[in-house]
């Protein structure tokens, strides 16, 4: 009978060892689902990223406002007859000169 018992109690110790310990072990299984949780974090990141895409390309396509609007903040172009104005804001003074 205490053969048995010994060899049961090895049994359940190396069961215990792969649970803790092996490959698939409950750290691994934790590390995973904290990964899983950040991958779904850049997901969404990544997908509101696509909306926004989608929407600028799909205003691009439908509309000349979209297109102008673009020329004038990228490119610097105006329109035929309007004056360009740039403001440039003053230097700060430096400390120690008045």
């Amino acid at each position: 009978m205490r053969i048995i018992t010994a060899m049961l109690l090895l049994f359940l110790v190396f069961l215990q060892h792969r649970l803790w310990f092996g490959k698939n072990s409950i750290p691994d299984y934790l590390s995973l689902k904290d990964e899983v949780v950040r991958q779904q974090a850049d997901n969404n990141k990544l997908k509101q990223r696509n909306k926004l895409l989608f929407a600028d390309t799909d205003d691009l396509k439908s509309g000349v406002e979209a297109i102008e609007e673009r020329a004038r903040n990228e490119l610097g172009m105006i329109k035929q007859g309007e004056t360009f104005f740039r403001i440039v804001p003053a230097e700060k003074q430096r400390s120690g000169r008045n």
